[in-house]
């Protein structure tokens, strides 16, 4: 973890060095649990800026905070490498008048105020370029998410409200130490008609998904699963080998140095090709992830390139059936992180991919 925050510390160092910066102020909790090797300074899950900072400079790094909060984030957060400084929580010019001593120059910021500027480019991309510490922490969190959601699928019956089955997943996450950002749910009532279903006291009934977006060191584990109380219909199979086949597309295509517009029009094709010219219209196809639920939606003008490293989050839909993972490009290719090996799979395209579990 050292390694890893020195590492990081660098980057940061050379980036204020390339942009004849003063100093980088790190608001975002995505960009406090990426510098601090997954540290949080979250209190509210809804919150994009946290409870404290990250300050870096040519001559030191600290943590800002206010005393309600630093003890804690002193013995559960942080590791070594960080100052912690603490100030008033109710004079909140303190801290901005210690950034302007520290910095002596120009600030960047992921969240600029006032005159600070945004920050370099070469510093998103390096949030966005998984290193070897971070996806071995990222396999962990995504077994973890995947086996809490078998966990819960297993216990689930059609009698089951949709509001149910969300605080059952909530909690088998929470029981991992995995933040449940996001939680839709949809029986078969509702499937056919919402793309992003929120859960309601509706009864699951016959067919239901479950959609997890779950955050733990900062990072996030994405990941769809459809269970069936008895068989599926010939229209469910069909739709489920057709959303399976576009995500393989998608996934051949995420190699390195392929542009996230391009993968997107591979997905365009792949509908097409199904018979479901525009399908894509009707919901975003995914993109890349990370310490975001996605770092950057894929449209048909996002440039942004992948790399090794590059960690994606694919969900092709059409009404009624999704399918979705969390994997990272390898120098061996595409690796899947959201995996429990008790769940069934199918074969496509030369990967296990999570079927429909057809529950008796």
């Amino acid at each position: 973890m050292t390694h890893e925050i020195d590492e990081k510390l660098r980057t940061m160092r050379a980036a204020l060095t390339a942009g004849g910066l003063g100093a980088l102020r790190l608001r975002g909790v995505d960009w406090f649990a990426w510098a601090t090797g997954g540290g949080s300074s979250v209190v509210n899950l809804a919150a994009e800026v946290g409870v404290a900072e990250v300050l870096v400079t040519s001559r030191g790094a600290w943590v800002l905070t206010d005393p309600i909060e630093a003890p804690r984030l002193r013995d559960e957060e942080l590791r070594p490498g960080f100052t912690v400084q603490v100030d008033p929580w109710a004079e909140p010019v303190r801290r901005d008048q210690f950034v302007a001593v520290e910095a002596s120059g120009e600030v960047a910021s992921d969240r600029p105020h006032g005159g600070e500027r945004h920050l370099p480019g070469g510093l998103l991309e390096a949030k966005r370029t998984l290193l070897p510490a971070e996806i071995a922490r990222y396999r962990v969190l995504g077994h973890d998410a995947a086996a809490a959601v078998t966990d819960v699928l297993t216990a689930a019956h059609p009698g089951w409200s949709e509001a149910a089955l969300a605080g059952a997943a909530a909690e088998a996450l929470w029981r991992q130490g995995i933040h449940p950002i996001v939680t839709l749910v949809a029986g078969a009532h509702r499937l056919p008609r919402y793309r992003h279903p929120l859960p309601t006291g509706a009864s699951l009934g016959r067919l239901a998904m479950l959609v997890v977006c779950g955050r733990r060191g900062g990072l996030y584990a994405n990941l769809t699963r459809f269970v069936s109380f008895g068989g599926l219909t010939t229209e469910e199979r069909q739709a489920f080998a057709l959303v399976a086949r576009v995500e393989a597309a998608a996934l051949d295509a995420s190699r390195p140095g392929t542009r996230l517009d391009e993968v997107y029009r591979v997905l365009a094709q792949a509908y097409a090709r199904e018979g479901r010219p525009g399908e894509e219209a009707f919901h975003h196809q995914g993109g890349t992830t990370g310490y975001l639920a996605r770092e950057v939606v894929a449209t048909p003008s996002t440039t942004d390139s992948l790399g090794v490293g590059s960690a994606l989050a694919w969900n092709p839909s059409v009404v009624g059936m999704k399918i979705e993972d969390t994997v990272v490009l390898t120098t061996a290719g595409i690796e899947i992180l959201t995996v429990d090996p008790r769940w069934p799979t199918v074969e496509v395209a030369g990967r296990a991919r999570p079927t429909v579990w057809e529950r008796a």
